[in-house]
């Protein structure tokens, strides 16, 4: 384990390697500018021989027995267990987000580990009835080789368990990119996985850039299937050069999450339900509720509300456990969020919270930006129809239940929505007509459990799911078996049944 003054390396096969090219970089604490470690910057080198190691070892893991495998899981998590604090702070320190936050991210990780190792004992396929005679048949997973991880930074411990541990426990080696400005976690999770007995070559980890590490992943002939959650933009990239190379691509992108808060609504508990939602990890979550969708005789009250609870909350350094919102991740972000507050201005939206970027005092060596509020937004808005990835949200008034599920469905992406409503009806109409692949019914828009299946529809994915079973179908690929014990030739769909004349 890396001193914070020593250089943070690669993982590959099974050896901490500072890579060929001598090339670092910084990664600093968003809110307060200090370094938070140097690390490697790898390239197409690195990727080479990560894919060599994983590759080469794919066969002997993929043997290694399922259940074996569930225990080095069960290791691992219980590792990340016993550092649970230390891993918190540390993702404070590196991305920004609040030390309660960062508690659950690392929490995430641990349930996942332990969810997916226990998979290793009840990985099933399917025994089912024979039309023939004499004849078993079944289906089994099998795993496909060498998996692509590239993760975001916004849940530096959550996403890559969700993807990681499904891929080992189905039999799948793995090469790790995670994003630059969360190198440091990447190599605590490795190091858990490491220390628990997960065998050399196995499990590998490229630090540097998408444009070097990240393509170098994608482009590479040897990993057959990629996983990565990120961007639209990207990652409809990584699907077109995936399709080329008919490689298997799983796809977790953009968000523009919505609540429903219908006149019948708890506003104490909607309050609490948009705030969390929408100004949790400031923000920066694909599930964030960017849109409050508010029938028009609550809308008053919502509003003030709402801007009574945002003008309280602080904003600091994370690791101050009185504060409400850390920082952005970087000066890049903050630009964004402050860019598209002045497009909402623009649009025509009145600003009724929040809406500066924070320059004074201690949060000036920070990248933060107060939590914002936009009242009387149109469906149609920029505001209300891209991602922003920051503390800013919009309520859009409107005159019905089938008005507000036709503005949560208007959007390009299909993630996550909820809906505040004490009528049953009303909830299970939302139910049957929100298009999203995660639905809440009295709470916000941000708090899926690792034993649904976690992801959504339209331009926010490809089909694929994480967590839950559903996880395992991306990184398994099904066999069906045939085993004839008749001692003679038996053609389905052709030869008739004993007994009965018919086919």
């Amino acid at each position: 384990m890396a001193a914070a003054s020593e250089l943070f390396t690669h993982f590959i096969g099974g050896r901490w390697v500072e890579g060929s090219g001598g090339r670092t970089f910084e990664r600093r604490n968003p809110a307060t500018g200090a370094l938070v470690g140097t690390f490697a910057q790898g390239g197409p080198a690195e990727v080479d021989a990560a894919v060599a190691a994983a590759k080469s070892s794919f066969d002997s893991w993929r043997r290694y027995p399922a259940p074996r495998r569930g225990e080095l899981l069960f290791r691992a998590g219980q590792l990340l267990l016993d550092r649970k604090e230390q891993l918190a702070r540390e993702m404070t320190e590196e991305m920004g987000k609040v030390l309660s936050e960062a508690r659950g991210d690392v929490q995430e990780a641990i349930d996942m580990a332990f969810y997916m190792a226990g998979e290793g004992r009840r990985m099933s396929g399917q025994t089912v009835p024979s039309e023939m005679r004499d004849k078993f048949q079944m289906s089994v997973r099998k795993p496909l080789g060498v998996c692509g991880v590239v993760t975001p930074w916004n849940f530096p411990m959550a996403i890559p368990s969700w993807k990681i541990f499904p891929a080992l426990i189905a039999g799948n080696t793995v090469v790790f990119k995670p994003a630059s400005a969360t190198p440091r976690m990447a190599i605590r999770f490795v190091e858990a996985l490491e220390e628990a007995g997960v065998p050399a070559g196995v499990v590998n980890l490229v630090l540097g850039t998408g444009a070097e590490v990240g393509d170098a992943i994608v482009a590479h002939p040897d990993v057959p299937l990629v996983t990565f959650t990120g961007s639209t933009a990207t990652g409809t990239d990584v699907a077109v050069r995936g399709a080329e190379l008919n490689k298997r691509v799983s796809l977790e992108m953009g968000g523009k999450n919505a609540v429903i808060v219908m006149d019948d609504a708890d506003l104490a508990l909607a309050t609490d339900g948009i705030l969390w939602s929408a100004f949790g990890t400031a923000g920066q979550r694909c599930t964030a509720a960017s849109r409050v969708v508010v029938h028009r005789a609550v809308q008053r009250e919502l509003v003030e509300r709402l801007v009574a609870r945002v003008g309280g909350m602080r904003l600091g350094d994370g690791l101050d456990e009185t504060v409400d919102v850390g920082p952005l991740v970087s000066a890049r972000q903050l630009e964004t969020v402050a860019e598209y507050v002045s497009v909402g201005k623009r649009e025509g939206a009145r600003l009724a919270a929040g809406g500066e970027v924070v320059r004074e005092g201690a949060l000036a060596q920070g990248h933060f930006h107060q939590p914002t509020v936009f009242d009387d937004a149109r469906p149609g808005m920029r505001i209300a129809q891209e991602e922003i990835f920051g503390p800013v949200t919009a309520l859009i008034p409107v005159d019905s239940l089938g008005e507000a599920i036709d503005v949560v469905n208007g959007v390009p992406y299909g993630l996550s929505a909820s809906i505040f409503t004490a009528d049953v009806n009303r909830a299970f109409r939302a139910m049957q007509d929100i298009f999203t692949g995660i639905l809440y019914v009295n709470a916000g828009t941000t708090g899926a459990e690792i034993h649904l299946p976690f992801g959504g529809t339209k331009a926010t994915g490809n089909g694929h799911r994480e967590a839950g079973t559903a996880a395992l179908d991306f990184f398994t690929e099904w066999q069906s078996i045939y085993v004839d014990y008749s001692g003679k030739l038996q053609r389905a769909q052709i030869d008739p049944v004993e007994g009965t004349g018919t086919i």
